[in-house]
């Protein structure tokens, strides 16, 4: 496990029906579940997304500025498919934002790549129209393929993330994800941290490695997170 296709590539020979990421919104009811072959088309399109569309290349920096989402987790997978570095910076070379984000990065549309995501149910576009220039993941998406191979693959050297100045390489992640004490093999995590963030990467990580699964839970209200964490038969949770 050196590399994230890698690591998909040998979940998707495993139970591929299984679920690999369940999301619950509770401020507004939703629930999405993907198993593992879904959010590997999910990546795969996104992947496709973001290299053929917007051609970005092995090495390229993506800041992934959403919020706690099942989304997250997709644009992590595509950025690693493809070979590109998942950065806090604030001169990335390409951005994924959610609508709290068009403020900051729509003015950069002419600069960069701005890709906007609704978080509105099943991914769908924003119902009102977007900022000259900024691309709507929810309308451009679901023309792309749902299987990617990259022309340049990433390798274990390679760097998955830049945070705060500090870089850790793909063999590096999924070495310290497949050893970490979050999750024990096989188990079902449940999480209200993003795992688009620094504090809350390893939530993603480390299930994956360990051939476990996420429970991610939005806007958590505390009254139903232990129902939550009951109903999805969870084995862990973060915070503990």
């Amino acid at each position: 496990m050196t590399t994230f296709p890698d690591l998909l590539a040998r979940i998707l020979r495993g139970d591929s029906a299984r679920p690999l990421v369940t999301f619950y919104d509770h401020e507004t009811g939703e629930r999405v579940e993907l198993s593992v072959t879904t959010y590997a088309n999910w990546v795969a399109k996104a992947a496709s997304l973001l290299v053929e569309e917007h051609d970005l290349e092995r090495g390229s920096t993506l800041r992934v500025d959403l919020p706690t989402h099942w989304l997250g987790p997709v644009f992590l997978g595509a950025a690693w498919t493809a070979g590109l570095v998942v950065s806090d910076t604030d001169r990335p070379d390409a951005v994924v934002c959610g609508p709290e984000g068009l403020d900051l990065w729509a003015p950069r549309a002419t600069d960069i790549p701005v890709l906007a995501c609704s978080l509105r149910p099943l991914g769908v576009r924003f119902a009102e129209p977007l900022p000259g220039g900024v691309h709507d993941v929810g309308i451009d998406i679901w023309s792309q393929p749902d299987s990617f191979i990259p022309w340049d693959p990433p390798q274990p050297d390679d760097p998955a993330t830049t945070f705060g100045g500090s870089t850790t390489t793909q063999a590096e992640l999924w070495s310290a994800a497949a050893t970490g004490s979050l999750l024990t093999d096989g188990g079902r995590l449940l999480s209200v941290a993003n795992p688009a963030s620094p504090p809350g990467l390893a939530t993603f990580a480390e299930p994956l490695a360990r051939s476990g699964s996420l429970v991610l839970v939005s806007h958590a209200d505390r009254q139903r997170l232990e129902a939550t964490y009951v109903a999805e038969r969870a084995t862990a949770r973060f915070p503990a």
